[in-house]
Order: C-alpha cells, then sequence, then structure tokens
C-alpha cells in the first residue's frame, strides 16, 4: 500500500520506501561489520519488526539465523500496562551466542528494558538492540540502543509494521497518522 492510497489519514510522509530501504542497508551493514566472524542471531519482536527483520536479514552478505518473539505490555488498552508477557518465546538456545533484538519502534522502552534483561539472563555472549526508530521525548526507561535508524518526535506513526488497530502495518512508508483517525 503507497501512501496516496491512505492519504486522508496522514498527516505527512517522514520516510518514504526508498529511504527506509537505504537505511535498514547502513544499519544491516553496521551490524555485519560489528559481528564479522561472530555466530549472530537476530531476534524480531513480532508483529511490528516483521517488515524491518525480513529486509535487515536480506541485507546481509553473509548467513544469519533468525528467531522470534512475541511479548505484551498492553493488554487490550492503548497505553502500556508496565507488565510484560511473553506470548511466544525463542525457540534458540541463546547460551552463548551474540544477539541482536530487532524492533520496528522504541516508544517508552519499558518492554525492551524488561526483554534486555531477561535475554541477558540466559547466558548469551551479548545482547544489543537495533531500532528503525526512537521516540527519544517518549522514554520512560533508559535503553542502550546500539542501532538506530532514526530519532523521531513523539507523534504517532504508521506504516512499514507499525499499526493503529491491525491497519497500516502494509503501508510502504512511515507518516505521522492524522488525529482524525484515532480520536
Amino acid at each position: 500500500m503507497d501512501a496516496a492510497d491512505v492519504s486522508d489519514d496522514l498527516l505527512n510522509v517522514l520516510y518514504t520506501e526508498a529511504e527506509i530501504q537505504a537505511r535498514i542497508k547502513e544499519l544491516a551493514a553496521d551490524i555485519e561489520a560489528d559481528y564479522a566472524g561472530k555466530d549472530l542471531l537476530i531476534v524480531g519482536i513480532l508483529r511490528g519488526a516483521v517488515m524491518v527483520m525480513a529486509d535487515m536479514a536480506r541485507s546481509f552478505s553473509r548467513h544469519v539465523e533468525m528467531d522470534w518473539m512475541a511479548v505484551s505490555s498492553y493488554g487490550s488498552g492503548t497505553k502500556s500496562s508496565g507488565v510484560v508477557r511473553i506470548l511466544k518465546d525463542l525457540d534458540t538456545d541463546i547460551s552463548g551466542r551474540h544477539v541482536v533484538i530487532v524492533d520496528e519502534i522504541i516508544d517508552t522502552g519499558l518492554t525492551l528494558s524488561w526483554l534486555t534483561s531477561n535475554l541477558s539472563s540466559r547466558n548469551p555472549a551479548s545482547v544489543e538492540i537495533a531500532t528503525l526508530l526512537r521516540k527519544p521525548e517518549a522514554l520512560q526507561m533508559p535503553v542502550d540502543v546500539k542501532y538506530v535508524g532514526w530519532d523521531i518526535p513523539n507523534e504517532f506513526v504508521v506504516g512499514y509494521g507499525l499499526d493503529y488497530k491491525e491497519r497500516y502495518r502494509n503501508l510502504r512508508d512511515i507518516g505521522t497518522l492524522a488525529p482524525h483517525v484515532y480520536s
């Protein structure tokens, strides 16, 4: 889906498909260089990170193993409850492995802070975070993020995996959602 298909729902386009693809290739190159000669596992956080994870994995010029987790801190509301539940755990033993958590956005940092701690308790060689977007103004918990695509304002964004009520995930661009859609 293109931004033109939902133009009435967007205030503006922050990043085009081409800009997103270029930035993901840069992040993948940085990760690949940092983990040269090391056993790397990238862990995507479902569902939002599917697009980022798939495109990042295809950008590597080496073998990379992938696994997925699904976690929830929202329950049925729109604000984080602060209580994180694992809905789908890793299938891979990460003991001694270098792990890079891949997410599409870091908002409050609460879930990723908990997740990093949880994975670190499983004796990996290392745990780092890669995210396409980060909202520094929204952070409630400090999170050490090694790979960041872009820092963005604290606005409601959709597209490229980011959703509102499970819609807009397949939007190729990332844009700011118009308030009339969610108010």
